[in-house]
């Protein structure tokens, strides 16, 4: 676990680096700094931390579980008075190790594993299975779910949000589709182009992060079908409301995600001992017309 009571109140390490003077740095690490979603999770951190003298230094781990104990270890080389990380390894146990610990953290996007601390994330399960609901009660009874890839927990709460709520609705699961392992623009679309060709395609597509929706809809414009075919997407997509149909999303508030993430870390670095919670930054589902697409006959 890790324990902020190792910081005295003027944030200096009371281990073996009482020495250590403040170096006004902060490390975040998130998927990839191109992802809208994580470019303004990078704002807000800024943002929030900016009056407060910090600079940050942001890095992408490419969704690379190798990838997140390096950075962190190179983060800390450097000094930096604390971490954001949003996790792709699937333990954080390494953070334990007496060579890493002592350095407040919070997490974004995604819980740890095997480490307690602070947690700012949508409520994804919550999230999807209103997108579901969204569709089923729009008449659709074969819908596709495409989503991100297995190992990303983020992607198997939109799943299973998607998956429980056609329990709750009494839906069988065997006519809906679940499709993941897309993690980009041109495997979503050719799995787009896959449904359609199919023997019994889908008549709606709720997609499962916003480079999916970008593939899925350049797929259903090629064939015509972004009237026909009903949409919705977790996570909200640029000029998205600008588009014949719009699309209907299920819309996070990444800029909420960093601001709180970075206000939960000054606080720790401030002296905050508290045990570490998880808290939930609501979704809103956002209506522009693909999502209410009513299912029609396939010519």
């Amino acid at each position: 676990m890790i324990d902020p009571s190792q910081f005295d109140r003027d944030r200096r390490p009371v281990d073996g680096r009482e020495n250590q003077e403040q170096t006004r740095t902060l490390g975040l690490l998130v998927g990839s700094v191109d992802n809208p979603f994580h470019s303004s999770i990078l704002r807000a951190v800024e943002d929030t931390v900016a009056s407060e003298g910090y600079a940050v230094f942001a890095a992408s781990l490419d969704v690379d579980p190798t990838r997140e104990e390096e950075i962190v270890a190179g983060f800390l080389a450097r000094r930096v008075d604390g971490l954001i990380i949003a996790p792709v390894a699937a333990s954080q146990a390494y953070l334990l190790s007496d060579d890493l610990t002592g350095t407040p953290v919070v997490f974004v996007d995604r819980e740890p594993t095997d480490v307690e601390a602070d947690v700012v994330a949508s409520n994804n399960a919550a999230g999807a299975a209103q997108a579901t609901r969204h569709l089923l009660l729009r008449g659709h009874r074969r819908i596709a779910f495409l989503g991100d890839r297995e190992n990303i927990r983020t992607a198997r709460e939109r799943r299973r949000g998607f998956l429980e709520e056609l329990d709750n609705f009494g839906a069988a699961r065997e006519d809906f589709i679940v499709l993941m392992d897309l993690h980009d623009e041109e495997s979503a679309a050719q799995a787009t182009r896959d449904l359609l060709d199919s023997k019994n395609p889908p008549t709606a597509l709720f997609t499962g992060q916003n480079l999916i929706t970008i593939g899925s809809l350049t797929a259903l414009r090629a064939r015509n079908r972004e009237r026909t075919v009903a949409l919705v997407g977790f996570d909200d997509v640029s000029r998205a409301n600008l588009m014949v149909p719009g699309i209907t999303v299920i819309a996070q508030d990444p800029y909420r995600i960093g601001e709180l993430a970075a206000q939960r870390l000054l606080a720790r670095m401030r002296g905050d001992t508290s045990p570490g919670q998880i808290y939930d930054v609501p979704t809103t589902l956002i209506l522009r017309g693909s999502g209410e697409i009513r299912p029609r006959p396939w010519s």
